[in-house]
């Protein structure tokens, strides 16, 4: 019974701070359980202030990602590349995917060669040289802006394989669910600085409306090139690294405010040190590793399906072809399409960021059926209110089909896209984790070229009758998430494991759970002596 309490508190805390604030008590399996309050900690407190530096990685992204849907609302963008549709609006649209797909061959081995942060860094430096491309004059301007928006995405791609998994292995135990969830839903502020960036120069008559916005997307990246060395490195890299104490100081700064003594740091050391021990001496690390056991063809399956819902789920027709969907209801004005645009990334935000706060009170699992049998319903309404006005111009079907919008995004913001990085990082153990996380990227990003290309045909040929191909994904997609995908709530990063690979999972064993068992009976011990 002893043995298992512990195994139930890993993660938890086995401390008081000097003033006793930062930690409350509760049971846990007949054991006295501390939770760390984070803003009471002064490790903690110091860790996640410099947190936003890393989530610029997922703004930068939701900046780049949305910019071109305000771009189409601009008469001078669409006169200077000639008003592009169809095929061609859809490369416009895909050629920053395909930079992101071919930053498959290169994030993982910056993340794993260079340490988290250098990789980061290195992407970078990539979307500064896209963006200067984007908006130097030249005589062929359309290949120049094709060529710099390709960088901006293998550039934006490579830093996002590295900023998401600092985020998961600098974060306590406790909040790492909250903290990796919270990352990819700061996308969203992205994009609503890339709407409102652009409705603050729509009225502009020259090329700099739309130069202007284009140019913006070097500022976010020379804040975070700045300021990401201000953060430790991974832990579990440096560990990976055979630089043990330089983790150990890590951990013990930022998770026990500088006592090397302290019982969850001890633990929590040992057992990422044992799995990564572990992991060197069983695992072999190309990509084929994900096809030899039945627990990373189950990954590899996990991580295919949440990249290609996440962008084919009918919000990929809204995110980059609202322009369209707005039209095709009568609202064609430049001035009412920004402005919309604008409010439904606020609305996006504020609801992926709200539920993202109970991701470990709901779990993961649950959450992406809320989002999927929500999206079904509403995108099936929108669909109908779609034609109804194209079959009777009804004013009031019209107006339907927006609020359908602004309701399709808020039953999505329970899971996408906070849980598109954060579910598929956590499935993965270390050793491949980077590689994981790598074709999560490519996989999302194939998954927009693709729709990037079909939609704007599909609406060209099909109009509203093409919205039956979402609707069937998203059944296809209920069905996936309810038979298929695991709920990952409560385990460690380590831990998690088991719950794919059973007893040949290459985690810490008995060794580590006797120690932690004994690390729990003397904090209790001690916290008994002091009450």
């Amino acid at each position: 019974m002893e043995k298992a309490s512990a195994e139930n508190t890993i993660g938890q805390t086995y401390r008081e701070d000097s003033d006793g604030l930062a930690y409350s008590y509760e049971h846990v399996d007949g054991l006295e359980v501390p939770t760390v309050t984070w803003w009471k900690d002064p490790g903690l407190r110091k860790l996640y202030i410099m947190m936003p530096v890393l989530f610029l990685g997922s703004t930068i992204n939701g900046y780049d990602g949305s910019l071109l849907n305000g771009l189409q609302t601009m008469v001078p963008w669409q006169t200077y590349f000639n008003n592009p549709s169809g095929s061609r609006l859809g490369l416009f649209t895909a050629i920053q995917n395909i930079g992101g797909i071919c930053a498959l061959l290169f994030s993982s081995y910056a993340a794993d060669l260079f340490g988290r942060r250098k990789g980061v860094c290195l992407g970078l430096l990539i979307v500064f040289l896209g963006t200067i491309l984007q908006i130097v004059p030249t005589t062929d301007h359309e290949g120049m802006f094709i060529g710099g928006r390709f960088l901006v995405g293998l550039g934006s791609n490579l830093a996002q394989g590295s900023a998401p998994l600092l985020i998961m292995e600098l974060a306590h135990p406790q909040h790492r669910g909250k903290l990796t969830t919270m990352y990819n839903t700061l996308w969203y502020v992205g994009a609503i600085i890339a709407a409102w960036t652009v409705f603050g120069t729509v009225k502009y008559t020259s090329n700099a409306a739309w130069r202007i916005p284009v140019g913006m997307q070097a500022a976010m990246p020379v804040i975070q090139f700045a300021l990401i060395f201000c953060l430790p490195e991974s832990p579990r890299w440096l560990l990976s690294k055979d630089r043990p104490d330089e983790a150990l100081a890590v951990l013990v700064k930022y998770h026990a405010n500088g006592d090397s003594t302290d019982h969850f740091v001890q633990s929590e050391f040992h057992e990422i040190q044992e799995t990564i021990r572990l992991e060197k001496l069983n695992s072999q690390h190309g990509w084929t590793v994900f096809l030899k056991t039945p627990g990373n063809r189950k990954r590899l399956l996990l991580i295919a399906l949440t990249s290609f819902f996440s962008q084919c789920s009918g919000n990929g027709l809204a995110s980059y072809y609202l322009h369209d969907i707005l039209n095709s209801v009568g609202i064609t004005g430049s001035y009412n399409q920004s402005l919309i645009n604008g409010g439904l990334q606020i609305w996006s935000f504020l609801v992926a960021i709200f539920f993202s706060l109970f991701v470990d009170k709901i779990g993961r699992r649950m959450l992406f059926m809320i989002a999927a049998v929500g999206m079904l319903i509403s995108f099936s309404i929108l669909t109908a209110c779609s034609a109804v006005y194209a079959q009777s111009g009804n004013n009031s079907a019209g107006s339907a089909v927006i609020a359908m919008i602004f309701l399709f995004y808020g039953v999505a913001g329970f899971a996408w896209p906070g849980l598109t990085v954060a579910y598929c990082a956590e499935i993965l153990p270390f050793n491949i984790r980077a590689k994981g996380l790598a074709i999560n990227f490519a996989l999302t990003a194939t998954a927009s070229v693709f729709n990037q290309y079909v939609n704007p045909i599909g609406l060209q040929h099909l109009a509203w009758k093409f919205y039956f191909v979402y609707i069937a994904i998203l059944v296809i997609e209920c069905l996936c998430i309810w038979f298929l995908f695991v709920e990952t709530r409560g385990p460690t990063l380590e831990e998690i494991a088991r719950l794919f690979d059973g007893a040949e999972a290459n985690v810490s064993g008995k060794q580590v759970l006797e120690k932690k068992s004994e690390l729990a009976e003397s904090a209790q011990a001690q916290h008994a002596e002091e009450l």
